[in-house]
């Protein structure tokens, strides 16, 4: 029983990555254009950190020109806000 249920974790374990997307798709939005629509924001100061995550969207963090920190998800294929 032990055997069974460890070799049922190793397995899910090992399929994992096949499930993260590490990059964003084929046919997504450079993501020059994403940091663009985020640049053009009212009141935007500067984009302080980028990051892919691995579930599949841009995270971007920028501070406003009223310093306030803002965080969004960012859909690479639509350019979206995702919620």
């Amino acid at each position: 029983m032990i055997r069974i249920a460890a070799l049922t974790c190793a397995l899910a374990m090992a399929s994992a990555p096949l499930m993260a997307q590490s990059a964003p798709p084929d046919g997504a939005i450079p993501l020059s254009q994403i940091v663009s629509q985020i640049e053009a924001a009212e009141g935007f100061r500067f984009v302080d950190e980028i990051e892919w995550d691995d579930d599949g969207y841009w995270e971007i963090e920028y501070v406003t020109t009223d310093g306030q920190e803002i965080k969004v998800r960012i859909d690479p294929m639509t350019g979206a806000i995702r919620r």
